[in-house]
Formats: C-alpha cells, sequence, structure tokens
C-alpha cells in the first residue's frame, strides 16, 4: 500500500472519531460515542498492527 494513501486513511479515521465524539458530547448521542471508539480502535490497529509469529 502507497504511505501516503495509509496516512489519509489515518487521517480520515482520527478526524471521523474525533468529529463522532464530538457530536455525540453536544447531542448527547450515545450512538456517536460508540462510533467515535469505533473510528478510534480502526485508527489504532492500522497505526500499529498484530504482527503474527512466524513458524520456523
Amino acid at each position: 500500500m502507497n504511505i501516503f494513501i495509509k496516512w489519509l486513511i489515518l487521517a480520515a479515521l482520527i478526524i471521523a472519531a474525533i468529529a463522532c465524539y464530538s457530536y455525540g458530547s453536544t447531542t448527547g448521542l450515545f450512538i456517536f460515542i460508540i462510533a467515535g471508539f469505533v473510528f478510534e480502535m480502526a485508527f489504532w490497529f492500522k497505526m500499529f498492527p498484530i504482527k503474527k509469529k512466524s513458524s520456523l
């Protein structure tokens, strides 16, 4: 994957998470807080992917 596209996806995920957290806290809709959490977790799992152990 191109490094530029990776960083673009990461930026979009964190912006979406912040937007959902912000909207959820002002309107009191808990579903947006959960959506923000999902976007944030996607950001962190994309930033630090889980490495599989190689079997020798």
